[in-house]
């Protein structure tokens, strides 16, 4: 990527002087999980449709803009959603719509199954008797659609960890509905939270949360990997992006929290700024805008989710005061239905319409050359190819389309397939990365230790290995908690539970009885470092000294090393290093190999590194065990858990990554070959649903009873599916043999009788 000086430098000189205004709230909605708006342009009336994250709801809602109030008029619910965007005119001569101006459709994508839907934006009624039109496996977090002004033809550009998909959606074939092709996909090395697409710029402009950088690649009817830049940096982290189509120019919006600034889509001049009024602490994200004249909105609309002191939400506001305080142009005769004047299709029959057309000059014979979508091979893309040859676990079907064997899915086939024997009672709100807590006498009554780092059921729970809750301790919003075996405290030994809490910037630490139910200790909360914002953490006992020692990590990826002792009857700890994980990108699961003297780190957008565990163990002797991209990783890397095995040499590492909802099983021995991946599906005879966008991961190879003979993994999982339908409120962790992780030949390099209080 390469950065326009010239530009931010223009943008940093014009923001000293640029005109300001407020921008009240018009209209609310109800409470709800808010995330996502799509306003949808309907005559001189306009519906807001909004996500709904909620677990137990989920979907997607909808609400009239008649007038002032926004009154619901529909919801669906096809599992928790996060995004939802608009799409104009898309041709379909078989399902009775108009042939010049075609269909417009709701394109979202729910979190529990990855599958994209599309519904009626009038009714929200499915369009179709299979509204799945495809399937995108990942943790997505931008959406939004551009209609080429050349060829009428509609694209779907899903943004994810690192990654952009680029969709043509157009009708079936043969009166077959509609159909979603992928393009392409490529690499953006963020995680897009908002995205917006310029036709003057003829540009999609996207931004992380975690900055104020926007970027921008070419909107074009191409196969080729896109250029990527960033056109410039806003005063602050950028929560949302919205184009506002003019005659002459368009108006890119870029949210700040409570600011909207009005930037030049083509120069990306700034040009005024609007600040949201109506209520305390506004943060916004999700935009959209209707440009259409409307009884109560004269000049347009733009809509937002709302998180403030009165909760979350979505909202409106009108534009034409604001614009017109600011002088901006008001343009409500903007069409998002008409059609090019002449359109022509770069998408031919002579490439099966499956591919990009170019005119052949120079070839009396060939009067075509064909660019094939993704998936499409051939001089007129009249095959299919699939990924990796499906791993060579699966047919190939279709364009990217594999058949997978029997105990295997994923990716192109490549993830072994297992299945939950059990899961945890729901339990909370956000869940995170767990912990197996293993009992000194009788291992059958081990327990697992799960966090819950959001405002809701803040804390830790006590689960037994059947998923019982047995236990709950109320905690500042916990995460990536870890067990300490032994620790000295005076003239006891004792077991402690520590985790990183957000919600006070500490490390809390927890003693756990001889039953295994976690109580208060005195100096169980202790300070990390001024205005540092914890993230995870993980604990390291020293082979070399004995000393125990805490790590812990902020988004920044400064990591911060504590010694732990035991002082005038309480804990205590003392900072004995800090150190930049990775190349500096955010941080969360870590584990150490106390054996070998290493902490094991994730880069959530990279992938997995080994640091000495030592204090004065040198930092810049870092290797790197996986990484994003190299065929078998892919972000976010999250949580990281060691199996130990007979000798320091035997074992293996297990990596989460939420991305794709798969875990890597890596060996622990240097250099840390790669031996699999595997995937958690639904186990209909045990009622245990199947794990989605996964975070957290724990296991041990101890055996714990005739459930678990070669021991045990838990992970989190995030929609919790509920057997009626729908997902829950609260998180749920699910057990997995590792048996069932592990090929057979593999079993004999983990110790079933590993006892980490003899080590």
């Amino acid at each position: 990527m390469k950065i326009d000086a010239l530009i931010l430098l223009a943008s940093a000189a014009a923001a000293a002087a640029i005109p300001s205004t407020s921008l009240p709230i018009t209209s609310r909605t109800a409470p709800v999980e808010s995330d996502w708006s799509a306003l949808y342009s309907a005559g001189r009336a306009s519906v807001l449709i909004g996500n709904d994250g909620g677990a137990a709801t989920g979907g997607l809602r909808a609400w009239s803009l008649d007038g002032n109030q926004l009154n619901e008029t529909a919801h669906q619910k096809p599992g928790r959603t996060k995004l939802v965007t608009i799409v104009y005119g898309v041709k379909n001569h078989d399902d009775g719509s108009s042939a010049n101006n075609g269909r417009d459709l709701v394109v979202t994508i729910a979190q529990p199954d990855s599958h994209i839907r599309l519904y009626d934006p009038s009714t929200l009624e499915p369009v179709g008797a299979a509204p799945v039109v495809a399937r995108a496996l990942g943790d997505w977090s931008a959406l939004c659609a551009w209609r080429s002004a050349d060829s009428g033809e509609t694209y779907v550009y899903l943004f994810g960890k690192g990654r952009a998909v680029q969709f043509l959606l157009r009708g079936g074939q043969k009166g077959s509905g509609f159909e979603m092709l992928e393009v392409q996909t490529f690499q953006t090395r963020i995680e897009a939270s908002s995205c917006a697409v310029s036709l003057a710029a003829r540009a999609v402009f996207f931004a992380g949360d975690d900055g104020g950088a926007i970027y921008s690649f070419p909107a074009a009817e191409s196969v080729e990997t896109p250029e990527i830049r960033v056109v410039g940096e806003a005063a602050n982290d950028v929560t949302g992006l919205a184009v506002y189509y003019g005659e002459n120019s368009d108006y890119l919006l870029v949210a700040q929290k409570d600011v909207i600034s009005v930037y030049d889509a083509v120069s990306f001049n700034l040009l005024a700024s609007m600040t949201l009024t109506g209520e305390k602490d506004i943060e916004v994200q999700g935009l959209s805008i209707s440009q259409v004249e409307t009884t109560a909105y004269g000049a347009g609309i733009l809509a937002y989710a709302i998180e403030s002191e009165a909760g979350k939400r979505f909202a409106v506001s009108s534009l034409e005061a604001a614009f017109t305080t600011l002088g901006l142009e008001l343009n409500t005769s903007y069409d998002p239905r008409r059609p090019p004047s002449k359109p022509q299709s770069s998408v031919c029959r002579e490439c099966h319409s499956s591919g990009f057309c170019a005119a052949v000059t120079a070839d009396p014979v060939k009067s075509t050359t064909c660019s094939c979508f993704a998936g499409f091979a051939g001089a007129t893309c009249d095959s299919f190819t699939c990924r990796n040859a499906c791993s060579r676990h699966g047919v190939c079907i279709g364009a990217n389309i594999c058949q997978c064997e029997e105990g295997w899915g994923g990716l192109d086939c490549g993830f072994r397939v297992v299945r939950a024997v059990a899961e945890t009672d729901a339990n909370g709100g956000d869940g995170d990365d767990p912990a197996v807590w293993i009992h000194p006498l009788e291992r059958s009554q081990s327990r697992i230790i799960t966090t819950t780092k959001s405002e809701a059921g803040a804390g830790l729970g006590v689960f037994a290995l059947n998923g019982t809750r047995v236990g709950f301790i109320p905690a500042a919003q916990p995460n990536n908690v870890d067990v300490i075996y032994g620790f000295p405290a005076g003239e006891r030994e004792i077991d402690l539970a520590c985790a990183a809490c957000r919600a006070d910037n500490t490390l809390c630490m927890y003693e756990i009885t001889a039953e295994g139910a976690l109580r208060e200790i005195a100096g169980g909360i202790q300070p990390t470092k001024e205005d540092y914002k914890v993230y995870g953490s993980c604990v390291y006992r020293s082979r070399k000294t004995g000393k125990q020692y805490l790590f812990v990590n902020a988004k920044t990826a400064e990591y911060l090393q504590f010694e732990l002792s035991w002082v005038d009857n309480a804990l205590q700890t003392t900072l004995v290093r800090n150190f930049t994980g990775g190349t500096g990108g955010q941080v969360e699961g870590c584990v150490s190999d106390e054996a070998n003297g290493w902490v094991l780190i994730g880069e959530e957008p990279l992938g997995l590194w080994r640091y000495g565990a030592e204090p004065d163990d040198d930092v810049t002797n870092a290797f790197q065990i996986s990484k994003v991209g190299d065929g078998h990783t892919y972000g976010d890397v999250e949580g990281v858990t060691l199996v130990e095995g007979p000798t320091s040499s035997q074992g293996f590492i297990l990596v989460s990554q939420q991305g794709v909802s798969a875990y890597n099983i890596h060996r622990r021995a240097a250099p840390h070959e790669f031996v699999g991946t595997f995937t958690i599906a639904e186990n209909v005879e045990k009622g245990v649903d199947a794990v989605s966008n996964t975070d957290g991961i724990a296991a041990v190879g101890t055996s714990l009873g005739s459930e678990f003979p070669y021991g045990l993994v838990v992970v989190h999982d995030d929609a919790n599916e509920l057997p009626e339908g729908g997902t829950s409120d609260e998180t749920s962790f699910k057990l997995v043999s590792l048996k069932d992780v592990l090929e057979d030949h593999l079993l004999h390099e983990i110790d079933t009788d590993w006892d980490p209080r003899k080590q």
